[in-house]
């Protein structure tokens, strides 16, 4: 990757249509430079990184307020801590609430404080409304595009995350900084709603107008794993590995991609060599729980393939995820985290997490805490319940709300492990019925593979499941 050496400056950003309220041509800079970093998920070296380059905006201008909107979002956004867990981060919020009270800013400026707040007090679906708001005026303001994109990603909402992109690209030059990374994005909506033709077709012109855009890559990762393509996901990844791993905040996402092509292939050595060398390495250099839930989410497919991962490799994980047990900033982490407790045998552990999550669903508010209390306290009661055994209440528990898992956020991709779960439950369980029931969620993939000539063609279900499955379950029907 390139260097970057070139930030625009209060003139360029005025220029731009989006000025900022700031007297510091170096903090419009920095500004610049934090959001291309986190746009395209590396740290760039000639400013330090991203977390130096945080630092540097504060300190040049304490009363600018996007800088503290950057920081402040991408704290958040980071879901690793919240307000209530975080001293630091509630004084920084509520700083950024007294300048912009006191300050001259614009609405824009002022529309993206609000939207922060309300992120921060849990209600993430109005922060969207809130940054929506913002690019009617003002279409090409990427930091509101990129904070919508990523939160509709953590609340599920497939549709706003194609839709947001598309309603903005007609206003994007391809002259405009930042503007190739739009196809990377929309690619990964257009997948999300199962368009994987276009999707296809975006993701590619994305990495042609910049090879080293990473998310690019990974929703081309996401389209070929849809498709059922893992060979050709394979050679993808491999090909490509030296232009993506440079990103640092997603590359161990994508490696936990073609760890999956791996899995579906079933060749499980190559997906731990992945796990050993890159996805737990970089979890535990990280403690990003983007990455925590990878981790876990392939130590559990793998268990459900019949791999035995030891103990080891859960204990690594679990130490890691274990300060943010309660942290409840994401249904979607701490599903994620359950299955590294239940994994490393923490029973103890699991008890008090459940008590914790009661307490969060009786005390706090906001979108987290609903889907929490509507549909992640039945996924703990069905994952725990299949860890003890109990694998005909782990089907009656989980069954009902199956349509009602993508709520929890993240991708078909990502949550295709509590479909897999889901028939593993059924085909363990006493009752014959369930046997049945898994019966059918595997007919529906065969029907699909028929009509379509792959497991993963141009339909994706409802509920987000893949349409293909890596074990063999003939032996249990006959």
């Amino acid at each position: 990757m390139a260097k970057h050496t070139h930030w625009r400056d209060s003139k360029a950003w005025l220029d731009a249509g989006l000025p900022l309220s700031s007297t510091s041509n170096e903090a419009c800079k920095l500004y610049d430079a934090a959001l291309t970093q986190y746009v395209g998920w590396y740290d760039e070296p000639s400013v330090g990184g991203l977390e130096v380059t945080l630092g540097k905006l504060e300190k040049t201008d304490e009363s600018f307020i996007m800088g503290r909107v950057i920081s402040n979002g991408l704290e958040l956004l980071g879901t690793g801590t919240n307000i209530d867990l975080s001293s630091d981060l509630k004084i920084g919020i509520d700083e950024m609430v007294r300048i912009a009270t006191v300050s001259d800013i614009s609405q824009r400026e002022q529309q993206h404080v609000t939207a922060i707040k309300l992120f921060s007090e849990g209600y993430q679906k109005k922060a969207c409304e809130t940054w929506e708001r913002i690019l009617v005026e003002h279409p090409t303001d990427m930091l509101a595009l990129k904070f919508a994109h990523d939160s509709y990603f953590y609340l599920g909402e497939s549709n706003q995350i194609r839709d947001s992109i598309a309603r903005v690209m007609p206003y994007w030059q391809n002259t405009m900084p930042l503007s190739s990374y739009l196809h990377g994005m929309y690619a990964f909506g257009l997948e999300e709603t199962n368009l994987y033709a276009q999707a296809e077709q975006e993701a590619r012109l994305g990495l042609e107008l910049n090879p080293n855009d990473s998310w690019a890559t990974h929703s081309m990762a996401h389209v070929l794993e849809m498709n059922g393509r893992s060979i050709e996901g394979i050679q993808f990844m491999s090909s490509t590995e030296s232009n993506w791993n440079i990103c640092g905040m997603i590359a161990c996402h994508n490696y936990w991609h073609w760890a999956l092509y791996c899995i579906e292939n079933a060749d499980y050595q190559k997906a731990l060599e992945i796990y050993d060398h890159q996805v737990q390495q970089r979890t535990l250099d990280s403690s990003a729980p983007l990455d925590m839930v990878d981790a876990a989410s392939l130590l559990y497919r793998l268990e459900m393939e019949g791999v035995s991962v030891g103990k080891e490799r859960w204990q690594k994980i679990f130490d890691v995820t274990k300060p943010h047990l309660d942290d409840h900033t994401l249904v979607f982490n701490d599903i994620h985290y359950l299955m590294a407790a239940l994994g490393a045998n923490q029973n103890d552990i699991v008890n008090r997490f459940k008590e914790s999550t009661t307490d969060f669903i009786k005390k706090k508010k906001g979108d987290q805490r609903n889907i929490m209390n509507e549909v992640g306290v039945v996924m703990f009661e069905a994952f725990q319940a299949y860890d003890d055994g109990d694998f005909s209440k782990a089907v009656e528990t989980m069954l009902p709300v199956k349509y009602q898992v993508i709520n929890i956020g993240g991708s078909h991709a990502q949550r295709d492990v509590f479909n897999q779960f889901l028939i593993q439950a059924a085909l363990k369980s006493d009752q014959k019925q369930h046997h049945k029931i898994s019966k059918m969620f595997v007919n529906r993939a065969e029907i699909i593979k028929r009509v379509h000539t792959t497991y993963r063609s141009t339909y994706s279900p409802s509920d987000g499941s893949s349409c293909g499955l890596t074990t063999s379950y003939d032996h249990i029907w006959g």
